[in-house]
Parts: structure tokens; C-alpha cells; sequence
């Protein structure tokens, strides 16, 4: 599931189940190799000048992916106009490649804003099968979606070629383990390095800031 696995069943585990940071953590600036990594070679961003992108790297299949999505959909819903985030699903294996791949037919359907919660809803909750195509194309056409139309877009060179490029920033990036988050094509944080997910969030709000002063 993960190249390393960086959230145990601890204190800080709970309190990033809870969605709370923890107070000690919250009261000091993040340090750079530490909470965070400054990325070797700088990675090129898909978002207009003076804006500032924050990526998300999830699978679908992980449980802490499954529980983060709360806390990353509420603190999305007060980012300010200059940030955006962005979703990318790993591929640390090539098994992981065939929900990379529903990700991708979702977004090019229109449907990632309906459909996103319940992938991760149908694998945690419901406990059903998504690893193969079958699986996947099975769930699309449950869930409402023209089987050969999601079909022809799953199997599209386009489809294909966002997946090759996410394992490709992935790498980029340095990813770990997963939720893992980048910004600005510059740094790097996730769970284990800043402790807690809650706590993530509050190192990438740091380097938002960073990010502004270097425009």
C-alpha cells in the first residue's frame, strides 16, 4: 500500500483521525528536512501565474487516503482564490494503475465531484472489488454510467497518458507513502514527516506563504 508505512495506531494517529492538530506542533514554524522537504529540482505546476498549487498524492485503495478525504474536502472549502488543489493517484505498482485510470475516466466524464467520495466509499464501506477493469467498469455502470462510454474512455490514449504522467510527478515529488502533499513544485510533506495529517495541512498552509513571498 505504502513505500513506508507512517501511521500507527499512536496518539498522534487518533488526533489525526479526530481532525485535531496537536497543540505543540501547531505553535511552531515547520522546519525545512524535517515537517517538510525543499525538492531537489523544482517541478513544473499546472496552474496560472500568481496562483499557488497544491497537489494531492492519494490511492484509492488506502485506508489513511480514505480517512484524510474528510479533512482535505473541509479545509479545500476554505482555500483562498490564489491556491489550487490538485488530485493525483499514485502508482507505486502497476496494480495500482487500473484506479489511476478510473480517476482520470471520472474527471474526463464530468463525474469526479459526484463519483469521488464513493470510490472510496465502494472499497472502505461497501467492500467491493475495484482493482481490476472488470471490477471498475462493473462499479461505473452500478453507479450510473454508461458502461461503453466509460469503457472507451478508460481504455483511451488520453486516460493512459494522465496516468503515465501522475506516476511520473509522483516520482517527481519523491512521494513516500500516501496522502501526500506538494506545493508549488517545490516542497514536499506528508504524515509522516509532520506527524500528523491535520498537521500536513498546516505545514503546506506555511509554504502557500512561502510561496507567495518568491512571486
Amino acid at each position: 500500500m505504502n513505500r513506508r508505512e507512517f501511521a500507527g495506531v499512536s496518539g498522534a494517529a487518533a488526533l489525526a483521525g479526530l481532525g485535531l492538530p496537536q497543540v505543540a506542533q501547531a505553535q511552531k514554524k515547520p522546519e525545512d528536512g524535517r515537517e517538510f522537504k525543499t525538492l531537489d529540482k523544482q517541478v513544473p505546476v499546472e496552474v496560472a501565474a500568481g496562483k499557488v498549487e497544491v497537489i494531492e498524492f492519494f490511492w484509492y485503495s488506502c485506508p489513511h487516503c480514505n480517512a484524510f478525504e474528510p479533512q482535505l474536502e473541509a479545509w479545500t472549502k476554505k482555500l483562498p482564490p490564489d491556491v489550487v488543489l490538485r488530485r493525483v493517484p499514485v502508482a507505486f505498482r502497476d496494480d495500482f494503475v487500473p484506479q489511476q485510470r478510473l480517476f482520470y475516466t471520472l474527471e474526463a466524464m464530468g463525474k469526479l465531484d459526484d463519483l469521488h467520495r464513493k470510490v472510496f466509499n465502494a472499497i472502505h464501506v461497501d467492500k467491493q472489488p475495484t482493482a481490476k477493469e472488470d471490477q471498475i467498469v462493473a462499479w461505473a455502470e452500478k453507479n450510473g454510467l454508461d458502461k461503453a462510454k466509460f469503457q472507451e474512455i478508460y481504455n483511451s490514449f488520453s486516460v493512459q497518458t494522465k496516468a503515465r504522467k501522475a506516476t511520473q510527478l509522483q516520482n517527481a515529488f519523491q512521494v513516500e507513502g500516501v496522502p501526500a502533499l506538494g506545493v508549488a513544485g517545490k516542497w514536499y510533506t506528508d504524515g509522516s514527516m509532520a506527524g500528523t495529517m491535520p498537521r500536513a495541512l498546516q505545514v503546506v498552509e506555511f509554504l502557500v506563504g512561502e510561496a507567495r513571498k518568491a512571486r
